[in-house]
């Protein structure tokens, strides 16, 4: 496990690095930079373990708004909380959604003197041996290469969203334009963790994928709206497609966003899949 660089000499240089797993069955890279942004909300998170014998794999993409501190607790605890779950091997889509939810309450309780309101998106793909579960909740997207073409394993959660708006309006909220769509005229995603003023509304609940892992998956790109702001999910496979190092390629992809003007920090975590014949 090895990080190849760490340095955040100005807003454009990413930070990134990257490992591989034990079993040589997949390599990982991660790319994040602050962008134009003042300060810096977007985290990420990878995770190799071996639970009950079986190789996994976590990553996570998480991006904050109202300040970093939803975002940082979430980066510090859905992963752990996840691996702790008694039945994550056995039933994953359970242990997924009972996670978030309990990650999201803890962190609601943690927070509860603060006088102003965090929130944070979660996209996150958990391998299982050659099980991959793609959990997201808001706006940041997972995005796969199947034999060159890019499919997302994820919906941004959007409060326009047909489904996601009449679940607001069925719980007593509303959506209102401002600028973008928002829930009560104030947040852009319908999905979060934290948000307590609008919780009722803004739900941590998953939305999970599972795509079996067959010789023909290339590559998974998880990354935040900074980058899909910019970039269509095409295009970033396509500009990774050539390029072997994940690490490398979480870098470029944050480096095009940046360079087609992205307004947002950008975070990147690519997952490359090696098929051992």
């Amino acid at each position: 496990m090895s990080v190849i660089n760490s340095s955040h000499r100005e807003e454009s240089v990413p930070a990134w690095g990257g490992g591989v797993s034990e079993n040589n069955r997949f390599s990982y890279g991660y790319s994040s930079s602050r962008g134009k942004r003042a300060s810096m909300e977007d985290f990420h998170d990878t995770l190799i373990s071996k639970v009950e014998g079986v190789m996994v794999g976590l990553f996570g993409v998480f991006d904050g708004h109202g300040g970093s501190r939803a975002a940082v607790y979430v980066k510090q605890n859905l992963f752990k909380n996840l691996l702790g779950h008694p039945q994550f091997v056995t039933d994953t889509n359970l242990a997924i959604a009972e996670t978030f939810k309990k990650t999201d309450q803890e962190y609601l309780k943690a927070d509860n003197n603060q006088h102003r309101d965090a929130g944070s998106t979660a996209s996150t793909a958990i391998l299982v041996g050659d099980r991959l579960l793609v959990a997201n909740v808001g706006d940041s997207r997972a995005v796969i290469c199947i034999a060159g073409r890019a499919i997302a394993l994820s919906i941004d959660h959007k409060p326009n969203r047909s489904d996601e708006r009449q679940r607001i309006e069925k719980a007593g909220g509303v959506v209102m334009w401002s600028g973008t769509w928002r829930v009560g005229g104030v947040l852009a995603v319908s999905r979060a963790f934290g948000d307590r003023l609008l919780k009722k509304y803004v739900v941590a609940e998953p939305e999970i994928q599972e795509e079996p892992i067959t010789s023909d998956v290339e590559f998974l790109v998880i990354a935040s709206d900074g980058l899909w702001d910019v970039v269509s999910n095409q295009d970033a496979v396509t500009m990774v497609q050539n390029i072997p190092d994940p690490a490398e390629a979480a870098k470029t992809l944050t480096e095009e966003a940046y360079k087609k003007g992205s307004a947002d920090n950008i975070t990147c975590v690519v997952i490359r899949f090696h098929h051992i014949h």
